[in-house]
C-alpha cells in the first residue's frame, strides 16, 4: 500500500461525503485497534446532493473545506489526502471466475494473490463493457473475493500452498465515471487529493461485521439520505452488492409536505422526534406550531412499511432469492421508530435479528474524544479509514498523446483504461481490414477480402509496449493508431490462373490455348484489375476467329474453315477438344471421304482421272498445310514455339531472356530431356529443356 502525506505521519483522514452532511475522521493504527484522533460532521447548507450525487460542486466543496479546517486545527496537522467513499446509487456488480495455472508446482506469494485477483478484476471488466448496451464509462470501484480455490478445492486461504493451479470467484463493483469524478472535482476543489476510494456498503462492512461474522450469511443495510446501500455476506466473504434509491431524505419530503416547511426544518423535526415527544417548528407561512412524535410516526408509517419491503425485497433478491439469517443496520437513515421493526417484519425473521449497529460493534475503536456519539452515524466513516489498511485504491495522473488523464487506480490500471477514459474509438486500437472487393463471376457473387491494417503501437515512457501494459503515476503514453488495409484487389490474370487451358486440333496438329474472360461483356487482358461490381465471365470456347489469331494463321481468298468438319464462319464456337481444319476451296472435309470408293478432285472432274485411295487423297488434301505449333518446357517454363514446319534446340533463344554475349561462367549446359543435346537437335512436342551458365572454378 502506497503512503500518503498523512500517513507518513501516522494518520489517516476518511471522508464520508453523504446526501446530507460531509462526516470527517482523522486516525491511526496501534497493531490491531484503530485510534480515532478527531471526528468532525457538518451538515449541507442546501441540497447540493441527491440520492449520493453531487449536484453542486462547488457548494460540496465548500462544505469539505469547513470539515477539514476544523479537524486540522483539532489534530494540528495539514490534511492533503484523504480517503473517500462512492454511495451506490448506480452500482453495477459483476460476478467473475479467473485462474492461474502454473508449469511446475509453486509456492503461493502475496504477488501470486494479488496476480489472481488483478486477473479477476480484468475478466469482470472485459465482461462489464461487453454488457454495457450504451459504452458509458464505468470504474471499478471495489471487489471482493467470495472463494479461492486450490488445484480445483475450495481453500479459505492460498497463502504458503503449493499449488498448480490456483482460481478464484470474486465479485466485482462499477460506477459510472461522472460519479466518481464529480467525488474527486469536490475533493480536489477543497485542496485534497484521493488516495483511496471504496464503496460505502464496503466500508461499513468493515466495521459493522467483523470478519469472523462473514461465515453466516447476513445482510448489511446502509440507510444514508438518499439511498439504501446494501450487501450480502456468506461462507466468509461478501457475495453481493445492491442499492434502493429511497433513504431518509424520502422521510423528510413527507415531513416537510405535512408541515408546510422547507427541507431543512422539516430534517429538524424528524430529528427532535429523536429525543423529545413534541417538536416546534415554523411553517413557510410563518406560522409556529407543535407537532408529537406519534404524529410524525403516524404519517411515516405507510412510507417506512414501503421503504422495508423494497430493503427486505432487494436482500432476497441478491441473496439468490432466500431470506437471510440476520439484518445489521447503519446510517442515520435507519434509526427512525419503526424501521427495524417492520424490516423484521416483512423479512420474516425475529425482530431481535434486525438490528442498528452502532458501540456495540467498535470495541476495536478507541476515541480520543469520549463527546462522541458511538452510534449507526459513524460506521460509514469510520470503516473509510479501515478500508485503507485493506485496499490500494487511488488516482493517478498520465499522459496520453499530450493529454493530461486522472485514471482511479485500483492496482492494475492500463494502458487500455486511459484510451477508454478519452472515448479513443476501438478502430485506433485494432487494425481493421479493408474493404471487400465485390463482383460476379460467371454470374455467382465474389467477395475478395481487404487485406489487415496495421495494428496500433503503444510507448510507455518512449520504451515500446503493449495495450496492457500496467500504468503508475505520471506515466507517459504515446498510441500511434491502428490503420485500416488495403482494400481488397484481384487481376483477371490472377482470377483465371489454374483454369483449364483448351485442347483443340488444328490442321491434325494438338495445341494448347488460354481460355478468355470477358469483363461487362468485353473481351479483358490478364492484366485488367477487377472493380466493384464487375461481371466477370471464364470463356470455356474461342471463336474461330480468336484461334486462328492465337495460332498465327492467317488465312487468303482461296481457304475456308471447318470446325468438327462442318464449315465455319468466324463467330463459331470452338470448345476443347474440337477439331479445327483450313482447307482450300474445293477442297473436300474428311468427312466426305468414302471409305471404299475412290475420289476425284475438282482438276481431275476435266479429264475424268482415278485417285490411288483415300488415303493418298487426305495426304494431298494437307499439302497447303506449311507451319505447326508445339509447347515446351524451358527451365520450368512453358514456351509456344509456332510458324515454322519443324524446330531445333537453337530456337528457344528466341523466346527466353538469355544473353550469349555476355558469359557468366566457363560455358552453357544444354540439356534436353535431362541429356546433353546439341543445339540443331530436333524439337518435338512436350520436350523439356534446361540452358544455363556453368559455375566458373573456384
Amino acid at each position: 500500500m502506497a503512503a500518503s502525506e498523512n500517513t507518513k505521519e501516522g494518520l489517516v483522514f476518511g471522508l464520508d461525503i453523504g446526501t446530507r452532511a460531509v462526516v470527517g475522521v482523522v486516525g491511526y493504527r496501534d497493531k490491531d485497534k484503530f485510534i480515532v484522533k478527531a471526528i468532525e460532521s457538518i451538515e449541507h447548507d442546501t441540497r447540493s446532493m441527491l440520492d449520493g450525487q453531487i449536484h453542486d460542486i462547488e457548494r460540496v466543496a465548500g462544505t469539505i473545506v469547513a470539515v477539514k479546517e476544523k479537524l486540522e486545527k483539532k489534530c494540528k496537522i495539514t490534511l492533503k489526502d484523504v480517503c473517500i467513499a462512492a454511495a451506490g446509487r448506480v452500482l453495477k456488480t459483476e460476478n467473475v471466475h479467473a485462474e492461474i495455472v502454473y508449469n511446475d508446482e509453486t509456492m503461493i506469494l502475496d504477488e501470486h494473490i494479488f496476480d489472481l485477483q488483478s486477473k479477476g478484476v480484468e475478466e469482470a471488466y472485459k465482461k462489464f463493457q461487453t454488457e454495457n448496451e450504451f459504452g458509458e464509462k464505468y470504474y471499478c470501484v471495489g471487489k471482493s473475493v467470495i472463494k479461492y480455490y486450490m488445484n480445483d478445492i475450495f481453500m479459505m486461504n492460498l497463502l504458503n500452498h503449493k499449488a498448480r493451479k490456483i482460481s478464484v470467484d470474486m465479485i466485482c463493483t462499477f460506477l459510472p465515471y461522472d460519479v466518481v469524478e464529480g467525488l474527486n472535482t469536490a475533493v480536489e476543489m477543497a485542496g485534497l487529493s484521493v488516495c483511496n476510494l471504496t464503496l460505502e456498503p464496503i466500508a461499513a462492512i468493515e466495521v459493522a461485521i467483523p470478519e469472523k461474522f462473514r461465515m453466516l450469511n447476513i445482510a448489511l443495510v446502509d440507510v444514508g439520505a438518499g439511498t439504501s446501500d446494501i450487501c450480502i455476506t456468506k461462507d466468509g466473504s461478501v457475495t453481493a452488492y445492491g442499492m434502493i434509491p429511497v433513504a431518509g431524505d424520502s422521510l423528510t419530503e413527507i415531513i416537510a409536505n405535512y408541515c408546510l416547511v422547507e427541507f431543512n426544518e422539516a430534517e429538524k423535526i424528524k430529528k427532535g422526534i429523536e429525543d423529545e415527544e413534541e417538536v416546534e417548528y415554523e411553517d413557510i407561512l410563518g406560522i409556529k406550531s407543535t407537532i408529537t412524535r406519534k404524529e410524525v410516526l403516524d404519517i411515516l408509517d405507510d412510507h417506512i412499511k414501503e421503504m422495508t419491503r423494497m430493503v427486505s425485497d432487494e436482500i432476497t433478491r441478491l441473496n439468490g432469492g432466500n431470506k437471510v439469517g440476520a439484518i445489521f443496520v447503519v446510517g442515520g437513515g435507519g434509526r427512525i421508530e419503526g424501521y427495524t421493526k417492520y424490516l423484521a417484519e416483512i423479512h420474516d425473521i425475529q425482530v431481535n435479528r434486525v438490528a442498528l449497529r452502532g458501540e456495540e460493534v467498535m470495541g476495536k475503536i478507541e476515541f480520543k474524544d469520549n463527546s462522541v456519539s458511538k452510534d449507526s452515524l459513524i460506521v460509514t466513516p469510520l470503516g473509510i479509514c479501515l478500508h485503507f489498511y485493506e485496499e490500494n485504491n487511488s488516482f493517478i495522473n498520465v499522459s496520453l498523446n499530450d493529454d493530461r488523464l486522472k485514471l482511479y487506480d485500483n492496482g492494475n490500471v492500463t494502458v487500455v483504461d486511459a484510451v477508454m477514459q478519452i472515448g479513443l474509438d476501438n478502430n485506433a486500437l485494432f487494425p481493421r481490414r479493408g474493404d471487400s472487393l465485390e463482383f460476379t463471376l460467371n454470374g455467382e457473387e465474389k467477395s475478395i477480402k481487404g487485406e489487415l491494417g496495421e495494428p496500433c503501437i503503444v510507448y510507455l515512457n518512449s520504451e515500446l509496449t503493449n495495450l496492457h501494459a500496467v500504468l503508475h503515476a505520471n506515466d507517459y503514453i504515446k498510441l500511434v493508431p491502428s490503420t485500416k488495409g488495403a482494400k481488397g484487389s484481384i487481376t483477371l490474370g490472377k482470377l483465371n490462373k489454374g483454369n483449364k487451358k483448351l485442347n483443340i486440333t488444328v490442321n491434325n496438329m494438338n495445341v494448347t490455348l488460354p481460355n478468355l474472360c470477358t469483363v461487362n461483356g468485353e473481351i479483358a487482358v490478364d492484366s485488367y484489375k477487377i472493380q466493384d461490381g464487375d461481371d466477370v465471365e471464364v470463356l470455356d470456347y474461342l471463336t474461330v476467329s480468336q484461334v486462328l489469331e492465337l495460332v498465327d494463321i492467317t488465312l487468303n481468298e482461296n481457304q475456308y474453315v471447318t470446325v468438327n468438319n462442318s464449315p465455319a464462319d468466324a463467330d463459331t464456337k470452338v470448345y476443347s477438344r474440337f477439331n479445327v481444319d483450313i482447307l482450300e476451296k474445293g477442297e473436300v472435309t474428311y468427312a466426305d471421304l468414302p471409305e471404299d470408293e475412290n475420289i476425284k478432285t475438282e482438276d481431275e472432274k476435266g479429264n475424268e482421272k482415278e485417285s490411288s485411295d483415300k488415303e493418298e487423297k487426305k495426304e494431298k488434301s494437307l499439302e497447303s498445310i506449311l507451319t505447326k505449333t508445339i509447347n515446351v518446357t524451358v527451365n520450368s517454363e512453358n514456351i509456344v514455339l509456332d510458324n515454322k514446319e519443324s524446330y531445333v534446340f537453337v530456337d528457344v533463344f528466341d523466346h527466353i531472356d538469355f544473353d550469349l554475349s555476355k558469359p557468366q561462367g566457363q560455358g552453357i549446359v544444354t540439356l534436353l530431356n535431362g541429356r546433353s543435346a546439341d543445339f540443331l537437335e530436333e524439337l518435338k512436342d512436350g520436350d523439356i529443356v534446361e540452358i544455363y551458365w556453368k559455375e566458373k572454378d573456384k
